[in-house]
């Protein structure tokens, strides 16, 4: 242990019965991992791993109180006693590092979702649903106790699993504030009307929490800030709630989190579009609220540094840092060691995270392909090769420069080659784009960074050939030479023609192109989004409308950025917005002519052109794949091509390979 650049932040904090070694919580969050309803060897890594790196507190995802909660497909298996021995593996091997284990117990009210649960979603009035199109079930007296009760039994099971404690999601409007809000608790029995009645639902499961699990058991809440409605709960509001829970010992911990299920979702998990520290504020407005519970802060406090400040300026007492340890498990470790310039940092792109979650798969992590991962790589872990080799990546992008950092990980020697004056590829001139300067921070600081410390020869601005190869003699070569802008206007709405009419001209350009500043467009710009609405065109768009472009978008999908998910396409649409992006949709374009734009509605089959002096195209590019087709079959040269040049994909796709290859060697 080092003298810690974060003072705060490596104090211990009392918390109940426990002292916890830091002010690090890793917060509930939905991994979707279970197996049958159970957690399996995948989950079990997962929360192994960060309390491997140093997370003070674990909140392990929820498992839904009662059958009409059923949220996800990875869910657990709700009102069922057989989660207890699977879960006692998982708090028995994260307790082996000192890691203070909470679960949380959820239901969201009438926010469900019936192809998973197959049931009435269950609220205190009836209300809609924010979820889907679909209305809730007003429950009776007798189903409010019996929801009760499902509540205390599901923290029965964790105190018998070997849990710390429990963490009773009531933010967001999902159940428990559903019967605390006048917006969606209209009743006028014991349940609703004064403060006292609405709150009765939450006292009554944390009294019969504390009967069966006794004392020692912690109980926090998860709370968010204000209802962003007239009529809802003001921030004031909340501090009044907390105030008056906290002045009866009722919880130990209240985890303020930012965002809600009434039309406010994309805060939940907040993206980069939004400003650093979004929960910090709400979280203060708790901590003086309060004066015996401590606060935990959420919601882009993602760094060491970050979460120092928070604490420092005495906001909370914890930080909860989510997808800044599923980017880097061992983030705690490396910023009490003083290697925070080690931490692989979140990038905020919620593409495999909640973007995952949101498809119903099991979450990982664009950055860190071990995510999810876990039980097979071991975590983020680099085993010593059994036999050095010499190895050559060519392709300084983030395939190449995985698989050139976890080779020299595992002390392979290394030479990286890129054709060009940086490292990074396309990935990096995504950086360029409005709320993506993260991106920046990991391929031009901290891959560099791991290069250098790893002692990785890059050549820059080196040309390989065939024979290049070849004379470079490498135990193992690495093709990651990426793609390039295909240039055709291919349109996947109009699969007949090859090439757009009008490509060739001077005035078509492509995303990388003006992305990199090699050409700049004229004033009136239409985009041809041929990529389902994803970061290359939409990115694009707001990078030529914030530099005075008026941008029109053409694309075949209905609607615009849908391919961003819905953490992260409400925000950017509004900036389209605000910004004056038009959007012409269910449209392809035939042609590009001297006047603009020759567009064809594709469902009324009207044709009209749009006036414009430059057209950028964003479309699936092509793999520069030669330099792999030429050695491939080749007996004298050991090669691998990853990434792009294999099949155009994603930077997700691209940095997985790497690190598959690189461990592989």
């Amino acid at each position: 242990m080092t003298v810690p650049e974060f003072p705060t932040l490596f104090s211990p904090l009392a918390l109940r019965h426990k002292t916890l070694k830091n002010r690090i919580v890793f917060g509930a969050h939905t991994a979707n991992m279970a197996e049958d309803g159970l957690p399996g060897e995948r989950h079990l890594a997962y929360y192994r791993e960060r309390a491997r790196g140093g997370a003070a507190m674990i909140v392990v995802e929820p498992t839904p109180a009662h059958r009409t909660g059923v949220l996800t497909r990875g869910n657990f298996r709700h009102e069922d006693d057989s989660v207890i021995a699977p879960f006692r593996r998982v708090t028995d091997a994260c307790h082996e590092h000192g890691t203070v284990m909470i679960h949380q117990i959820y239901h969201v009210g009438a926010h469900g979702d019936l192809d998973n649960s197959w049931q009435p979603y269950w609220s205190p009035s009836g209300t809609v649903s924010h979820h889907d199109q679909y209305g809730s079930h007003a429950m009776s007296q007798a189903e409010v106790e019996e929801m009760i009760d499902s509540f205390i039994a599901a923290a029965r099971r964790d105190h018998q699993a070997g849990f710390d404690g429990v963490d009773l999601f009531a933010g967001y409007n999902a159940l428990m504030d559903q019967f605390w809000s006048p917006l969606t608790n209209k009743r006028s029995d014991q349940w609703g009307g004064s403060l006292e009645n609405r709150l009765r639902f939450t006292v009554r499961i944390i009294e019969g929490i504390r009967a069966v699990a006794g004392q020692d058991f912690i109980i926090g809440l998860t709370v968010s800030g204000a209802e962003p409605y007239p009529g809802g709960l003001s921030l004031a509001d909340k501090q009044e709630i907390a105030a008056w829970l906290d002045a009866r010992g009722l919880v130990d911990y209240f985890s303020c989190g930012t965002g809600s299920y009434l039309n406010d979702f994309s805060k939940i998990v907040p993206s980069s579009i939004f400003d650093m520290f979004l929960g910090a504020d709400d979280a203060a407005a708790y901590k003086a609220a309060v004066r015996h519970a401590r606060v935990t802060a959420e919601a882009r406090i993602k760094t060491p540094a970050n979460a120092e400040q928070v604490l420092s300026d005495g906001k909370s007492d914890l930080v909860s840092i989510v997808r800044g340890q599923i980017a880097d498990p061992h983030l705690a470790n490396k910023a009490l060691q003083g290697h925070g310039d080690d931490i692989r940092g979140c990038i905020s792109c919620n593409q495999l995270c909640i973007g995952r979650r949101m498809r119903d798969y099991w979450i990982s992590c664009l950055v860190n392909p071990s995510v999810g991962r876990e039980a097979e790589m071991d975590g983020d872990s680099y085993p010593t090769a059994d036999r050095p080799k010499r190895v050559l990546v060519v392709g300084g992008g983030p395939a190449g420069m995985e698989a050139a950092r976890t080779a020299a990980e595992r002390g392979h020697q290394v030479t990286l080659v890129e054709k060009s004056d940086r490292l990074g590829g396309q990935f990096r001139l995504a950086g360029h784009q409005p709320y993506r300067g993260e991106i920046r921070d990991l391929i031009e600081s901290w891959y560099p960074r791991q290069l250098q410390k790893l002692q990785v020869q890059v050549r820059l601005n080196t040309e390989m050939d065939e024979a290049a190869v070849r004379d470079f003699a490498a135990d193992k070569v690495v093709i990651a030479t990426g793609a390039r802008a295909a240039g055709t206007g291919f349109q996947r709405a109009l699969p007949h023609i090859e090439r757009l009419p009008g490509a060739d001209a001077d005035t078509v350009l492509s995303v990388a192109g003006v992305l990199a500043e090699k050409a700049v467009p004229g004033k009136r710009v239409v985009l041809l989004d041929d990529v389902k609405g994803s970061w290359p065109a939409t990115g694009t768009a707001l990078y030529l409308a914030e530099r005075g472009h008026d941008v029109t978008i053409i694309t075949a999908e209905a609607g615009f950025a849908g391919a961003l998910g819905g953490s992260l396409s409400a925000g950017v649409r509004g900036r389209m917005r605000q910004l004056g992006i038009g959007a012409v949709t269910d449209a392809a374009l035939l042609a590009w002519t001297a006047e603009g734009a020759k567009v064809k509605d594709l469902l009324s089959g009207e044709e009209r052109v749009i006036a414009a002096d430059s057209l950028v195209l964003a479309t699936t590019n092509t793999p520069e794949d030669e330099l792999a087709r030429t050695l491939d079959g080749d007996q004298t040269v050991d090669s691998t091509a990853i990434g792009d040049c294999v099949a155009t994909r994603s930077a997700a796709m691209a940095i997985y390979e790497g690190r598959r290859l690189g461990l592989a060697l």
